[in-house]
């Protein structure tokens, strides 16, 4: 009897196959959408956000507030001779950002990988993504941390906005996310970004310039 049930799993497994990856007609194609939309969201990013240690293991780049001109190819000194001024009152000099991770920024669209971070280790120079109680999350760099009742207390900036936004001046370690270790696939966000565009403001549209 048990051989019997198996020999009938091997055949619906192998007609499921069949219809998810080799049927050309629409019921085959409505089928793989619906069995790669489950498999992302209940497997593969539950499974992702298990490994990471974070709710949100994927990123997509969302605004300019972190873009360097040039992006990948931007020169650092030109970039640094222009933002230089809103470091140095946070003891922040040119050596300094050179031995922090993305130098050179990140682009809009760009998807980042985010790990767990564990807040007592987090240090100036890192890249943070921290939720702000309403909206999407934030990704930004830290340039201060201070302590206040044995809780550590972290500052923000975007490397290319002109000044920090008012709640990224002190952001709690129960808002951290996580860390931004490493740019996964540049642009490819945009193909859900696209999706917004229309209901964003005309000065937040389009790519970073």
């Amino acid at each position: 009897m048990k051989k019997g049930i198996w020999n009938d799993v091997k055949k619906f497994l192998n007609k499921f196959w069949f219809t998810v990856w080799k049927d050309d007609s629409l019921k085959g194609w409505v089928l793989s959408i619906i069995f790669i939309f489950v498999f992302i969201k209940f497997i593969f990013f539950p499974t992702l956000s298990l490994i990471t240690g974070t709710a949100l293991p994927l990123a997509i780049v969302e605004s300019c507030s972190m873009y360097h001109d040039g992006n990948m190819l931007s020169n650092f000194d030109n970039w640094w001779e222009t933002h230089e001024s809103k470091y140095s009152p946070h003891i922040i000099n040119d050596l300094d950002f050179k031995e922090f991770k993305f130098t050179n920024g990140f682009n809009k669209g760009d998807i980042l990988f985010i790990v767990g971070a564990n807040t007592k280790k987090l240090k100036q120079g890192d890249v943070i993504i921290f939720n702000v109680g309403n909206g999407n999350p934030i990704i930004h760099r830290i340039i201060e941390i201070k302590e206040e009742n044995g809780e550590r207390i972290f500052s923000t900036l975007g490397d290319n906005n002109n000044a920090q936004l008012p709640f990224e001046t002190s952001i709690k370690e129960s808002q951290i996310m996580g860390k931004a270790v490493f740019k996964l696939a540049p642009y490819l966000g945009w193909g859900k970004l696209i999706f917004y565009e229309g209901k964003r403001s005309s000065s937040e549209r389009g790519f970073c310039k």
